[in-house]
């Protein structure tokens, strides 16, 4: 079996060019919503969501310089985990603008915050994501290489200066059991 393509992996990703001012938040990717992503409440599927985000999470890696010949090499990042929050309905033909927030880094991790929007600027979604730097060859997680992590270091920098949202970190909790499981 072929390998599973994503229809637009980071649309406006090119890799960072030396001396290029760092927007915060990154603006790297956009897309509008396709026919084969919309479920049968006529919106946005769950799947859909984290495909979106993804392709805003490789149009970064693309940008920080991880690339093709970067994986080709044997090293990459690997989502460790996701928390995706649904915040709005995305039908149809929307337009979707993501932004990428780097939260922290350390010598082998990465967290970021992509935010989807749509048309003027209504927030719809958001992911929380905690990636790995793995050595693909050998199985294990490696720190970044010197180069890659003053890209992150120049990045996490500018990023510092945005507020870090409320929902960050937060996890799902079950309703009180106190209250009961239902109504």
């Amino acid at each position: 079996m072929g390998r599973v393509g994503v229809p637009s992996p980071g649309s406006l990703a090119e890799p960072w060019p030396q001396g290029q001012q760092i927007t915060a938040p990154l603006g790297l990717h956009e897309t509008t919503v396709r026919a084969e992503w919309v479920d049968y409440n006529s919106h946005l599927s769950e799947w859909a969501y984290l495909l979106v985000f993804g392709d805003g999470a490789d149009a970064f890696f693309r940008f920080i310089g991880v690339n093709d010949a970067y994986r080709a090499a044997g090293f990459s990042l690997y989502t460790a985990e996701t928390h995706l929050r649904h915040l709005r309905e995305v039908k149809l033909g929307q337009r979707l603008m993501l932004t990428l927030q780097v939260l922290g880094y350390d010598a082998k991790r990465l967290h970021l915050l992509h935010e989807m929007c749509a048309a003027g600027g209504e927030c719809v979604a958001t992911a929380e994501q905690l990636l790995l730097h793995v050595d693909a060859g050998a199985g294990r997680v490696v720190p970044f290489p010197p180069e890659l992590a003053a890209r992150l270091r120049q990045i996490a920098g500018v990023h510092a200066a945005l507020p870090v949202p409320a929902f960050v970190g937060a996890a799902i909790r079950p309703p009180d059991r106190e209250a009961g499981r239902g109504p």
